[in-house]
C-alpha cells in the first residue's frame, strides 16, 4: 500500500492505493476531512466495435457514508439522483479529451461516496481519485489532472468550500485541468463580470497543479505498470488520395447550406454516391472509406472556418441567428414562451405552486431533509433532431441541461418572503440545432416574466464554439450542431446585462489557455446583450398580474401559541378550513401561515376563517357569539372559538334581572361587547353596553363581583382548548 498525507485549502487530503479494490486495472482512495472516496478503473483487453470511445464513468453515494438508511420500501439505493449524474457528466467530461484519438478499448469508471462529512463535497475528490487510478493503470491516459470547487465570500477565494461557505458565496464554479491547461467549468454565479471569473479559474487552476504535484509524488512510489499495448487503425495505402479527389470538392459544397436538414441529406449524399464510385474498384474498403469520408467532413468545416472566416450556414464567426419569440401560447398554463433562434426552438412552460408542492430531498450531503421550490425539466424528444429512437426515461443529458439552465435563472428569482411560490419551469425542446440549453433559458426568462413572477431581470444564454488548428483558431457565436459535433469547444456562458449566472464549457482537444478563454468570454457577452435586446423587444418586465389559474398565495402572522388551535386534533381544524373554502394552508413553528388558493373569494373565506380561530380579543371590540352555558349570576358567550367571557346578569339587559333565562338561553346568538381582562386572562362582557338606555330609567346600582369558585362546573365539551401546539412547518429555500 502506497499513501500520502497533506494539508489542501486548510484541511487534511489524503491519497493512498493498494489496499482496496486491487483486481482492478486501477484504484484510489480519498480522504479529506471526513469525506471519503474510492475510485476505480476498469480497461478491456479488445478494441470495441462501437464507431465512438465507450467510456463509462459511474458516481455512487453510500447512504451508510452518512449513518442514514435508505427511505421508500426497498431499504436500498435505487436509480441514480439528479446530483450523482451531474457528479458522472462532471468526472466523464474532464477525462475524455485525454485519452489517445483512435483508442476505443472500452473503459469504466466506477466512484464511490463512502463517507460524507456533510461539510465537503464529494465530486471533485472523485475526480482526482479517478485521475491517480487512471494513470495507475495500464489505460493509456494522458497525464494526471486534477478538480476544484470554488468560491468568494465577502471578496475572499474559497478552494474547495464547505456547504456552509458556499451558503455565502456569490459564485461556485467546478473547474477541471491539467498542469497547463482548463479541461472542463461548470458553475453559477450571483451576475458576476467576466473577469470575476477568469479569475476565479486562475485560482482554481493554482489549486489544480498543487493536487496534480501531490498524485505524481504518490506515483513515483507506487511501483510501475505497463500501460496497454494498442493500435490505432490505418489506412490502406494510397486510399486516402483517392477518396479525397473524389469527394473533397463535393463535400466543402454541400456542408454550405443553411437548412440543417439539407446539409445533413447533401453530405450524405456525396458520401454515398463515393462510397458506390470506389467500391466496384475497392470491394474490401468501405469501412475505411466511411472514415476517410467522415475526415474530409471535417477538415473541410474547419479549413472554411479557419481561411475565410465564413461559416457553413453563411454566418459570421460573432453572428447570432435570426430570433423570434411568442409569448402566452398555452392558455391554461400560468406563463408560457415559445423561443426559436435559427432551427432551435424551446416551449417553456411555468406552473405556480404551493408550499405543499415543494421537492424534498434527502441526500447524503445534509444531516436533515431539505426543500427546493424552483425546479426546471428538459426534456429531448427524438422528433427534435428528426431522429426515431427509443425513449427511456430522462437521459444524462437532460437531467445535465436542465441543472445548467436552472442555475442561469435561479439568480434573478425574486426572495422566497416576498413571493412564497413554488415554481417548476418544463423546457420541450421542439427543435434543436445547437445550443437548446441556452434556448430553454431564454425561454425560462420570458415565461416567468409572462407569468409575472418579478424576476430582477432578463437571462439570455448563448453557446460558444471554438476552431483551432496549430496557433490559429477561430470562435464561434451561437454554434450549430455540425460546428458542435466538428469543433473543439462547447462553451456556454448564460446572464442577464448586469453579469454572468451560469457558465459550462467542455472541450475535445487537450486542455484550453486562458487568453482564448478570455476572448470567447468577451464574444460571448456580445451575443448575449443583442439576445437579451431581442427579448426585450417581445418583453421588457413582467406582466403586472398572475395568470387567473394561478393561486394566489397571502400570509399572516398569528400567535405562536395559537398554533395548536389552528391545526386542531390531528389536523382535523386545518384540513377542515381547507375542504371548506377548497383553499391550501401550510402554518410554520414561528405562527407564519400561509393561503394558497384559485380566487379571491375562497382566499377570503379561509383568511377569515383563520383570523376567527387565532384572533386575541381586544377589549372594546363587538364580538357575535354563541352562549355556551347560563348560571344564576350570568351567561358565558364564546367570542371566538375556543375563548369564552362571562357576561354578569347586571350586564344582560338595562334595569334589574331576577333570571339570567328572562333574558337569554344556552344556544342564543348573542352580540356582546368586551369590557375588560382581568389579571388571569378572564374576559367581562356586557350585552346592554350595546343598547341605549330607555329614557327615566335610574341608574341601577352596581352589583358586588362574583367571588371565585362561583362557576358551576363546565358539562362535557364546553371546556376551550388548550393552547398547545400540534404540527410543525419547516423554514425553505430555492434550493
Amino acid at each position: 500500500m502506497q499513501r500520502i498525507e497533506k494539508t489542501f485549502a486548510g484541511r487534511p487530503l489524503i491519497i493512498e492505493t493498494g489496499r482496496m479494490a486491487k483486481q482492478a486495472a486501477g484504484s484510489c482512495l480519498i480522504t479529506f476531512g471526513e469525506t471519503v472516496v474510492l475510485a476505480t478503473v476498469t480497461v478491456s483487453d479488445n478494441k470495441s466495435p462501437l464507431p465512438f470511445f465507450p467510456l463509462t464513468v459511474e458516481y455512487k453515494e453510500r447512504t451508510y457514508a452518512a449513518g442514514k438508511i435508505p427511505g421508500g420500501f426497498i431499504k436500498r439505493e435505487g436509480r441514480p439522483s439528479d446530483n450523482e449524474i451531474l457528479a458522472c457528466r462532471i468526472i466523464d467530461r474532464s477525462i475524455r479529451p485525454l485519452f489517445p484519438e483512435g483508442f476505443q478499448n472500452e473503459v469504466q469508471v466506477f466512484c464511490y461516496v463512502i463517507s460524507a462529512d456533510q461539510e465537503n463535497r464529494a465530486d471533485v475528490l472523485a475526480m482526482v481519485a479517478t485521475s491517480y487510478a487512471l494513470n495507475a493503470s495500464r489505460t493509456p491516459f494522458a497525464e494526471p489532472i486534477a478538480g476544484v470547487r470554488v468560491g468568494r465570500v465577502q471578496g475572499n477565494w474559497i478552494l474547495n468550500p464547505t456547504f456552509q461557505q458556499l451558503e455565502y458565496s456569490d459564485m461556485e464554479l467546478v473547474v477541471a485541468g491539467s498542469q497547463e491547461s482548463i479541461l472542463m467549468v461548470e458553475g453559477g454565479a450571483l451576475e458576476v463580470s467576466e473577469e470575476d471569473v477568469v479569475e476565479a479559474i486562475t485560482v482554481a487552476h493554482a489549486g489544480i497543479k498543487e493536487l496534480i504535484g501531490f498524485q505524481r509524488e504518490l506515483m513515483k512510489a507506487s511501483p510501475k505498470v505497463e500501460k496497454l499495448a494498442w493500435t490505432k487503425a490505418t489506412v490502406t495505402e494510397g486510399l486516402a488520395e483517392k477518396v479525397k479527389l473524389a469527394a473533397d470538392v463535393k463535400i466543402a459544397e454541400a456542408l454550405n447550406q443553411k437548412d440543417k436538414q439539407t446539409r445533413v441529406a447533401a453530405v450524405e449524399l456525396v458520401k454515398k454516391q463515393v462510397a458506390e464510385q470506389l467500391a466496384a474498384d475497392l470491394p474490401d474498403n468501405a469501412k475505411e472509406i466511411h472514415h476517410i469520408l467522415g475526415d474530409l467532413e471535417y477538415n473541410a468545416l474547419r479549413s472554411q472556418v479557419l481561411t475565410t472566416k465564413k461559416r457553413v450556414d453563411g454566418r459570421a464567426t460573432n453572428e447570432v441567428r435570426p430570433i423570434s419569440i411568442d409569448l402566452g401560447l398555452l392558455p391554461r398554463a400560468h406563463g408560457s414562451a415559445l423561443f426559436t433562434r435559427g432551427q432551435t426552438q424551446a416551449l417553456v412552460a411555468i406552473t405556480l405552486g404551493t408550499a405543499n408542492d415543494v421537492q424534498r430531498l434527502d441526500s447524503i450531503d445534509h444531516a436533515q431533509e431539505t426543500t427546493r421550490s424552483f425546479m426546471l425539466h428538459y426534456n429531448f424528444p427524438p422528433f427534435s433532431t428528426g431522429e426515431v429512437r427509443p425513449v427511456r426515461g430522462t437521459s444524462r443529458r437532460e437531467i445535465g441541461h436542465g441543472n445548467l439552465a436552472e442555475r442561469a435563472l435561479m439568480a434573478v428569482l425574486p426572495d422566497f418572503a416576498d413571493f412564497p411560490y413554488t415554481l417548476r419551469i418544463v423546457s420541450e425542446i421542439l427543435e434543436s440545432n445547437g445550443s437548446s440549453s441556452m434556448a430553454s433559458v431564454c425561454g425560462g426568462s420570458l415565461a416567468m416574466m409572462d407569468a409575472g413572477i418579478p424576476i430582477r431581470a432578463a437571462v439570455a444564454g448563448v453557446a460558444m464554439g471554438l476552431i483551432k488548428e496549430g496557433k490559429k483558431y477561430a470562435i464561434l457565436t451561437d454554434i450549430l450542431g455540425t460546428e458542435d459535433h466538428l469543433g473543439d469547444m462547447d462553451f456556454k456562458v448564460a446572464g442577464t446585462s448586469n453579469g454572468i449566472t451560469s457558465i459550462q464549457m467542455d472541450i475535445k482537444i487537450e486542455g484550453l489557455d486562458l487568453q482564448i478563454m478570455k476572448e470567447a468570454l468577451a464574444q460571448a457577452k456580445e451575443g448575449r446583450m443583442h439576445i437579451l435586446a431581442e427579448m426585450d423587444k417581445a418583453l421588457a418586465a413582467p406582466r403586472e398580474e398572475l395568470s387567473t389559474y394561478a393561486p394566489r398565495i397571502v400570509t399572516m402572522m398569528i400567535n405562536p401559541e395559537k398554533i395548536g388551535d389552528l391545526i386542531g386534533p390531528k389536523g382535523k381544524t386545518i384540513r377542515g378550513i381547507q375542504d371548506e373554502t377548497g383553499a391550501e394552508l401550510t402554518v410554520d413553528d414561528t405562527g407564519l401561515v400561509t393561503i394558497a388558493a384559485v380566487g379571491g373569494e375562497a382566499m377570503q373565506r379561509a383568511r377569515q376563517m383563520v383570523q376567527a380561530i387565532t384572533a386575541e380579543p381586544e377589549i372594546g371590540a363587538t364580538y357575535e357569539g354563541n352562549v355556551k352555558t347560563t348560571t344564576a349570576f350570568g351567561a358565558f358567550v364564546e367570542i371566538m372559538p375556543g375563548t369564552e367571557g362571562l357576561v354578569h346578569i347586571s350586564e344582560l339587559q338595562h334595569g334589574r334581572t331576577e333570571r339570567t333565562e328572562d333574558v337569554v338561553n344556552k344556544g342564543d346568538r348573542v352580540t356582546v361587547k368586551l369590557l375588560d381582562r382581568d389579571e388571569r386572562g378572564r374576559l367581562r362582557l356586557s350585552m346592554k353596553a350595546l343598547v341605549p338606555r330607555p329614557e327615566g330609567m335610574p341608574e341601577e346600582e352596581a352589583r358586588p363581583p362574583r367571588p371565585e369558585g362561583d362557576r358551576p362546573p363546565r358539562e362535557d365539551g364546553d371546556r376551550p382548548r388548550s393552547g398547545g401546539r400540534s404540527g410543525s412547518g419547516g423554514g425553505r429555500s430555492r434550493r
